[in-house]
Formats: structure tokens, C-alpha cells, sequence
């Protein structure tokens, strides 16, 4: 499952779901868009896996919950606890993080 966070409400979803992979992001963040697509197609490879795309900016709640300091971040969240995070441009990174929890 991916989604597109519309209000600062991750703490919901990682309530509601086992596994959360969120990446952080900013639209004035070029290395976001580039990973992007690559964190869509690992959603679509583990749809028992939340997946959330939480603009940094305007969700600042959200972006507390892993102490976001730098874009893109991704973090990862179990049985509602934060597990671990990267901040990194590397598709091998990000899915290493991802294979952590799932």
C-alpha cells in the first residue's frame, strides 16, 4: 500500500499498520524526486508494507516521529515503534533499510 500523506497524521497510520516506511521529502528536493519512483516500485514489490510519502515541510508532526534533519529520509516503523532511518539517494540503501523490517 502507498500513500500520499494529505494531513500530519503519520502517527495514525503507524498506529494502524504492523510495518511503515515513510519517505520524507520536499518538493524543492531533487533527490527526493529521483528516488521516488524507486520507493513507489518497492511498494508495489511488499503490499503488506505501508508505505508513506510525507512532505517534511508541511508535516511537521510527522516529521518528528523519526527526527527528520535532511531530505530525503526514510524511516522505518514497527508495531508502532520507529525503528531506524537513512537519509540517502542509493536504491540499495534504501531497500537494505526496508529489508530490516519486513
Amino acid at each position: 500500500m502507498l500513500q500520499e500523506l494529505e494531513n500530519d497524521h503519520l502517527d495514525q497510520i503507524i498506529k494502524d499498520n504492523e510495518t511503515v516506511v515513510v519517505q520524507y521529502s520536499a518538493t524543492w528536493c531533487g533527490n527526493c524526486r529521483i528516488m521516488k519512483p524507486k520507493f513507489k516500485k518497492l511498494a508495489t514489490e511488499n503490499e503488506s508494507v505501508a508505505f508513506v510519502i510525507a512532505d517534511a515541510e508541511k508535516f511537521p508532526e510527522s516529521r518528528k516521529l523519526a527526527n527528520v534533519d535532511n531530505l530525503p529520509t526514510f524511516a522505518t516503523f514497527k508495531n508502532g515503534a520507529f525503528v531506524n532511518q537513512t537519509q540517502t539517494n542509493k536504491f540499495d540503501v534504501l531497500k537494505d533499510l526496508v529489508n530490516e523490517v519486513i
